[in-house]
């Protein structure tokens, strides 16, 4: 039987990564997340209720693993002694992060973040993130990748950050290409009979003249969202979309009629997605069991990472063969 990749999934929310290591014969030994709601549906969807607060675990009682998974918060860093490693990740949820990796020396670190991170607090923080697993011997791969590119409808760009043991001797590591699958909102919608209470009525809808949209010259339609109209002022959570085209970053807050999913014309009425519609479009499969508030649901899938970008990375990895060294 094949040997199984033991990894553990902090911040792990409801699973994305967990969903995705799965693939490729990963077996999650510890998992941390403090929000109860979401260490409800992670336990239900595998037998495994993750564990609180990380800050106040010691490393020393997780399992031992060969991969460390974390969509931790972003966070600024004190850089007072200019050191730009471990110890100016004191006080930080990153610190957990470190401790950890410091203490159980997993073969790879694999981290999510807001695609902002990259420019947060001016680079002090991606750098003292990136020295931090350099001084802890490792070599730090990252990029900033969009969603939209590995075939889900939703434009959300996040950044990725692979770190491998210095031992391992990889000196090349290459982040997934755009994959060219062609996926338009419409295909991830559940039918018009389930969503009639996400219908809204409203006066001051405002749209276009011309709702026709171009298709490239291979039939595609634009692989983005496409902006129809607005209600009210055009505000956050007040532009329409076409289902033509790919939803705008699901959100875990944010105001606005259309808050946390955006607003679209589908089959000419206007609408939010619901919270299956939202699990499509950040890669979670039908038969994965959603939380029984839909409020916590659309917060879970706001802060979810996309599980195909992760399944893509995965695959880079394993061409890599470390995973078997």
């Amino acid at each position: 039987m094949k040997k199984k990749i033991k990894f553990i999934d902090l911040f792990a929310g409801i699973g994305g990564f967990h969903l995705a290591l799965s693939k490729i014969n990963g077996e999650c030994v510890f998992a941390s997340e403090w929000d109860k709601e979401c260490q409800k549906v992670y336990e239900k969807n595998f037998g495994l209720k993750p564990h609180g607060d990380i800050t106040k675990i010691n490393e020393k009682d997780i399992p031992a693993h060969e991969i460390l998974c974390a969509g931790f918060p972003c966070q600024a860093f004190s850089i007072s002694g200019k050191r730009l490693g471990f110890n100016d990740t004191r006080g930080t949820l990153f610190f957990d992060v470190a401790r950890i990796v410091k203490y159980h020396k997993p073969k790879i670190v694999l981290l999510e973040n807001v695609k902002n991170f990259l420019t947060h607090d001016s680079g002090n923080t991606i750098n003292v993130v990136k020295k931090t697993l350099e001084e802890l011997n490792y070599d730090v791969y990252y990029k900033v990748l969009n969603s939209s590119n590995y075939g889900v409808p939703q434009k959300r760009e996040r950044i990725y950050i692979v770190a491998f043991q210095k031992k391992l001797k990889i000196k090349k590591f290459k982040f997934p290409l755009n994959q060219n699958i062609f996926i338009s909102l419409e295909n991830c919608l559940l039918p018009d009979n389930l969503t009639k209470e996400l219908i809204l009525k409203r006066k001051d809808i405002k749209l276009k003249n011309n709702l026709e949209i171009s298709k490239d010259i291979f039939g595609n339609y634009p692989q983005k969202p496409i902006r129809l109209g607005h209600v009210n002022k055009g505000g956050q959570g007040e532009r329409i979309y076409s289902p033509k085209g790919h939803a705008v970053s699901l959100t875990a807050y944010g105001g606005g009629i259309g808050s946390k999913t955006g607003l679209y014309l589908i089959n000419n009425k206007l609408r939010k997605l619901s919270p299956r519609e939202c699990a499509r479009i950040t890669g979670f499969p039908d038969n994965f069991h959603l939380s029984e508030n839909k409020n916590h649901s659309y917060k879970q899938f706001g802060n979810s990472v996309v599980v195909n970008v992760l399944d893509y990375i995965m695959i880079e990895i394993k061409k890599l063969g470390c995973l078997n060294k």
